[in-house]
């Protein structure tokens, strides 16, 4: 009976590493994919410098900064996964969004509207 309960163990073990392996495998390729959007984004750019923000469950978001001005943003699942993806990338990362590198940011007339919103007679969100 003793060898049973042990044999179960080992399975269960070597489940659990099966599906740590599978989430580690998955992890990898998401970071992979990211870093591909973000080297697109970098070349149409001229550059690109970011910065990771939590946002709780949902995951990090990757905020991109090019060297035109020009900005995006992109969602990854965990902080990890972020990490991961601008390292492939070869970006540099900053702690925060100020100073220098919030400077960079060009916005255009969409932008202001938007932010401005329905306080100031930006667009409506009514359709």
């Amino acid at each position: 009976m003793a060898e049973t309960a042990e044999h179960r163990t080992q399975q269960t073990d070597d489940g659990e590493q099966a599906a740590e392996s599978r989430r580690a495998a998955r992890a990898e390729r998401k970071a992979a994919r990211l870093a591909k959007q973000i080297g697109s984004f970098a070349k149409a750019h001229g550059g690109a410098e970011g910065q990771l923000a939590h946002l709780g469950q949902m995951g990090t978001r990757i905020v991109l900064v090019g060297e035109d001005g020009g900005w995006g943003d992109l969602v990854a699942p965990s902080y990890a996964v972020a990490e991961s993806a601008t390292r492939k990338a070869g970006i540099t990362v900053h702690e925060n969004f100020d100073g220098d590198f919030a400077a960079k940011v060009r916005t255009g007339p969409y932008e202001w509207s938007r932010m401005a919103g329905i306080q100031v007679g930006g667009p409506s969100d009514k359709a």
